[in-house]
């Protein structure tokens, strides 16, 4: 069964949705109270990131806002929530610090256009290549980094940041400060937990916010909160176009970078879309996820923002607070700027420990807790890949673990179907040796093909039929080829059957002989291939 299904029919039940509820004003409620659950919680992600990046926190906020405003009016799923992520602040970093940030608003600018382009070619689609155990993986991993991120909350305010390390650099709380910490983020959690199961007019994310905040500015207890982190107090994103100069060297600059956070943030939001996508019983929108995201990164690098992605942990909030609309992610955006221009006193008094309870919520209902009992049902080679690509998120990131994934299992595959090439040998009735090939003959199989054959103890005529069988790649032309250069050699005659007509116009001028047919298949050649004429002196 698969894992994050079943999360998502819990979130549905709770949420009593469907694909056919109607803008009710119940159902607006939801959308706008969820949103504003976000925009709490985007607060100190943005401010996090923006820290780890080694850019202004409004930077961080400002890419929140329009990332996040722009792909909820126009992106591929609604529910999902976009904003600065850690995947992309981590790779920025080495760009702020030697180039510094005009050079990354440039950047942002380009990565915006080259996802464009993806989603203008279609290249979201290739996201459905992704297996299911590289999905369980993914799905791990980010609830173990979310997990991870939270854990910075438990320093003293200011050492994390100013070591430029994140979590690693800063000094831990101990004592009295970490036993309330803890104790108002198990508080947060059991009201998260315990509310639904009382009411849902309110999301429950929400209420322990609220909760938990007034009870620490109620009672003036001394615990982290957001302002400890930075102001969050600003004006509007003013356009800017980045002051960097127009030069073939600041191509050779921004383009890597651009490469890389354009293929992170299309990889992040497109496996994003499709959890989102399972959870509310949505499907498509890849393209047009990768040209929202695109469009609303070209925006944010000349408004002064360090660019996004769509963000698991947010989009989880979302949906487990019931929305399912694009207004949640719309009002997100919003109050995140309200936030900005009017609210920031009031909302840097949020304890972050509040913050840091409802992600590890979040951190509960993604983990795909039945990953653990399909790994004991599965094959091997597929736990292998969960736990490969779940260890490589952590360790190192998120778009490396998918194509590390991808690729892994990819090559299994080739390894698994390269061993089911085989041939059943008869004579007919003419005295001819017939090779009924069976399995895929591609680049993996190519060389098992060709030891299959026996040139110098076959008869004068030969017949290689493919009915059973599928020619996939250049490959496999070669091979065939090479075989029939064999039988030439020794004076014998190699027919070819039941090859695609792409194929047969291929190898025909090449002066082999194919026998055609109505039943010959009619699948297309996966693979340029040039044709080698004269192989036979003039054929036969």
């Amino acid at each position: 069964m698969n894992a994050y299904r079943s999360f998502a029919r819990s979130l549905m039940s709770n949420s009593n949705w469907s694909p056919a509820t109607k803008l009710t004003p119940s159902v607006l409620k939801t959308e706008v109270l969820s949103g504003l659950t976000v925009a709490l919680a985007l607060v100190p992600e943005a401010v996090a990131f923006a820290f780890v990046a080694g850019v202004h926190p409004l930077v961080g906020l400002y890419a929140a806002f329009i990332v996040g405003l722009i792909t909820a009016l126009i992106g591929g799923r609604p529910g999902m929530i976009s904003g600065a992520t850690g995947a992309l602040a981590v790779v920025m970093v080495a760009l702020v610090a030697e180039h510094g940030v005009e050079y990354l608003f440039a950047t942002v600018v380009m990565m915006g256009i080259l996802q464009i382009l993806a989603g203008i070619f279609k290249l979201g689609r290739f996201i459905r290549l992704v297996p299911h155990a590289v999905m369980l993986g993914f799905v791990n991993g980010l609830a173990i980094v979310i997990f991870l991120a939270q854990l910075s909350q438990f320093q003293v305010p200011g050492t994390a940041e100013a070591s430029g390390h994140g979590m690693s650099g800063g000094e831990w709380l101990s004592g009295m400060p970490l036993i309330i910490m803890l104790a108002l983020v198990a508080l947060t959690m059991a009201i998260v937990w315990l509310l639904p199961k009382v009411t849902n007019v309110v999301p429950a994310p929400l209420a322990g916010i609220v909760i938990v905040a007034l009870i620490v500015i109620g009672f003036g207890i001394d615990v982290p909160r957001v302002g400890d982190m930075a102001s969050i107090e600003g004006s509007l994103p003013p356009f800017h176009i980045p002051a960097v100069p127009l030069t073939l060297e600041t191509l050779q600059i921004i383009t890597p970078y651009a490469v890389i956070l354009a293929a992170i943030g299309l990889i992040e939001s497109l496996l994003t879309l499709n959890l989102v996508g399972q959870m509310t019983n949505r499907v498509g929108g890849a393209s047009q996820e990768c040209v929202a995201q695109g469009v609303a990164n070209t925006v944010t690098g000349f408004f002064g923002g360090m660019g996004g992605c769509a963000m698991i942990g947010q989009s989880m909030i979302n949906v487990k607070s019931g929305a399912r609309t694009r207004i949640s992610g719309i009002v997100a955006a919003l109050f995140l700027l309200s936030f900005i221009l009017f609210a920031s006193p009031l909302i840097e008094q949020i304890p972050l420990a509040a913050l840091v309870g409802v992600m590890f919520m979040v951190v509960i209902g993604t983990f795909a807790w039945n990953s653990f009992r399909i790994m004991r049902v599965s094959t091997k080679f597929a736990t292998f890949v969960t736990i490969l690509v779940t260890v490589v998120t952590v360790y190192y990131d998120l778009a490396t673990a998918v194509v590390v994934g991808v690729i892994v299992s990819a090559l299994q595959y080739a390894w698994v179907n390269a061993s089911r090439i085989s041939a059943r040998q008869t004579i007919n009735d003419d005295g001819a040796k017939v090779y009924e090939i069976n399995g895929p003959l591609f680049f993996g199989s190519a060389e098992g093909f060709s030891q299959l054959f026996d040139p110098a103890g076959d008869p004068d005529q030969v017949i290689v039929d493919f009915a059973e069988s599928r020619v996939a790649d250049q490959s496999a032309l070669n091979a065939i080829e090479g075989v029939a250069a064999k039988y030439h050699e020794a004076g014998k005659e190699l027919h070819l059957r039941h090859l695609s007509p792409d194929c047969t116009k291929l190898l025909t001028q090449t002066g082999l002989i194919i026998d055609e047919s109505d039943d010959d298949p009619d699948y297309q050649l996966a693979a340029h291939y040039e044709v080698k004429t004269g192989l036979f002196g003039g054929g036969h």
